[in-house]
């Protein structure tokens, strides 16, 4: 059997990372995350996910508000902010529920993303939002280091 030639370059999908300790909402997210067409890798914990961080590069990292603690999740994004590859990252306020109810309304989008069955094209537009902002800082960069 003859090895099959690639004639169209690979097309690069963005890689995020989610952390959640609901396996339920990681389990939901991740397909949706998926079925958008992004690379996605789950953490039930903020450890994990840090680990993960240590082994490979994300264009995004989403942390659970109800993650271990408040504390723990705001870690791991300031973790995932000092990675060389500086990946664009967001708290994640989901209830992935059969109510499809966002526990978190109220809360600024800016701070977080609010997930609920409801809501995923708000959801996703978030997402590719936060990456397509994380890929125009990177440009923006290279350009100015290019310049001078």
């Amino acid at each position: 059997m003859r090895p099959r030639i690639e004639t169209e370059p690979r097309q690069r999908v963005a890689r995020v990372l989610l952390a959640d300790t609901a396996l339920a909402s990681r389990l939901a997210l991740k397909t949706i995350l998926s079925a958008a067409g992004y690379a996605v890798s789950g953490a039930a914990t903020a450890a994990e996910a840090i680990g993960k961080l240590d082994q490979g590069e994300y264009q995004l990292v989403l942390a659970d508000l109800r993650a271990e603690s408040e504390e723990a999740g705001r870690h791991l994004l300031a973790y995932a902010r000092q990675k060389e590859f500086r990946p664009a990252t967001a708290l994640l306020a989901s209830d992935v529920s059969e109510t499809g109810r966002s526990s978190h309304e109220g809360e600024s989008p800016n701070r977080a993303i609010h997930m609920s069955n409801e809501n995923v094209s708000y959801f996703l537009e978030r997402v590719a939002a936060l990456i397509s902002q994380r890929a125009d800082r990177r440009i923006r960069q290279t350009l100015v280091r290019a310049a001078t």
